[in-house]
């Protein structure tokens, strides 16, 4: 089965001021974005001490306007400000669709997408809401889904003129904001549809009604008035919305640059169906069981974080207060961004940075991590702001790249190989 093109997921390229300019010149840098100031460390070291030696300092994030319309007024994790609210049978389907494909060019992006947002959607909101075909009845199809996350990914990484120089922010000079409102209008319709539902179902069955899903679990919490920090439905809105757009995009770009760096490589396939073949035989598909016996996938999928992380820079923290990290000082309200690009492609700590070798991860970095506690390694952060949702996502990934190179032989297209 091939693919007949490479992945493209968003930001893939940094700018020279955050690549080259920052490794090369200082591991730390300071810059002015149009009112505040800016500083980008590129290294691990310097990662560490934002992340977890100052950690209660950076934890906050900066407002901006994505995070005001398109998140319920920072209601959401990803951009929630730091303090008393923030504390508070699929994969068949799939690996049939492509089994029919079998022989044909297959744009991976499209039904990875798919697999995910379904998961995602059953494990959310207790069953799918969107249809797939003109068959299903929904609120939304799948096509409309993906266009708002799209959208949502877009928004999220452009540079609004008017948050970084607030008295131009009233013009919304290139427009985004009003994309922003839409794209929220969008979002309110497809949520006020799914509560609506679930709030009648809690509303027949009342005391007797117990939470099957994370919306059932939110939806209680919205009506509880013993929280010491309340709920709301926005707050529901922006947690819901955060955590299906987080787990579907970035699980689905991972497995996509996973499976073209190792069609490029044909060896790459061969050892990991042999230990496909040892461990689990070819009897039956890959379970969430087999995931530790795995360790030369775990390897692909982690130099797959390396070398290809779903964005450039982590979101950005907030100083909340004046700090010295490492003799440097840092004032408050500053914004910090953590290269983590850079940082995976350090000379100075990973041999031919350049080069995709899952192996390093066999030899000498055998005990790295992704889950935040070597900061050489960062595709989910670290510390207080780190990304809630990377357990799931690591068994997104880990459930999707095993089957797929279990039970299919993979090949890029003639004309893209060499």
């Amino acid at each position: 089965m091939a693919c007949n093109r490479q992945p493209q997921p968003q930001w893939a390229t940094p700018s020279p001021i955050t690549s080259q300019t920052s490794t090369k010149i200082c591991p730390i840098m300071q810059l002015t974005f149009g009112s505040f100031p800016v500083v980008v460390a590129s290294s691990a070291e310097m990662a560490k001490q934002f992340l977890k030696t100052h950690d209660h300092v950076f934890a906050s994030r900066p407002q901006t306007a994505t995070g005001k319309y398109t998140t319920y007024n920072y209601l959401n994790i990803t951009w929630a400000l730091y303090g008393p609210y923030w504390h508070q049978g699929q994969l068949r389907a799939f690996f049939s669709r492509l089994l029919a494909l079998s022989g044909k060019p297959v744009l991976l992006k499209e039904h990875l997408s798919r697999i995910t947002l379904s998961i995602i959607s059953r494990i959310m909101l207790g069953k799918k809401y969107f249809s797939e075909s003109k068959f299903e009845t929904a609120v939304v199809t799948l096509e409309e889904v993906k266009e708002m996350l799209d959208e949502l990914f877009l928004l999220n990484g452009l540079l609004n003129i008017g948050d970084w120089i607030p008295w131009l922010g009233f013009m919304d000079l290139q427009g985004y904001v009003k994309r922003m409102k839409a794209l929220k209008k969008k979002f309110d319709r497809f949520h006020d549809h799914v509560f609506a539902e679930l709030k009648a179902k809690m509303k027949g069955l009342m005391e007797d009604f117990v939470p099957k899903d994370m919306v059932d679990l939110l939806l209680q919490l919205a009506e509880d008035p013993n929280l010491e920090v309340k709920f709301n439905y926005d707050s529901d809105r922006g947690f819901t919305r955060d955590l299906i757009a987080g787990c579907t995009d970035t699980s689905a770009t991972t497995v996509e640059w996973a499976m073209s760096e190792v069609m490029k490589q044909p060896h790459l396939i061969e050892k990991a169906t042999e230990e496909l073949d040892r461990v689990i035989g070819r009897q039956r598909w890959a379970e969430e069981k087999d995931i530790p016996e795995l360790p030369y996938i775990d390897a692909i999928m982690k130099e797959t974080m390396r070398k290809h992380p779903v964005a450039v820079l982590l979101a950005p923290h907030l100083a909340q207060e004046d700090c010295n990290v490492s003799g440097y000082d840092i004032r408050k309200g500053t914004r910090v961004f953590i290269n983590i690009w850079s940082i995976g492609r350090d000379a100075s700590f990973w041999d031919e940075p350049e080069a995709f070798h899952p192996e390093r991860f066999l030899q000498g970095k055998v005990n790295m991590d992704v889950k935040g506690q070597s900061f050489e390694l960062l595709p989910f952060g670290s510390g207080r702001r780190m990304c809630p949702g990377y357990s799931l996502g690591l068994k997104m990934i880990r459930s999707s790249l095993d089957n797929m190179l279990h039970g299919f032989h993979w090949k890029l297209p003639e004309d893209h190989e060499g």
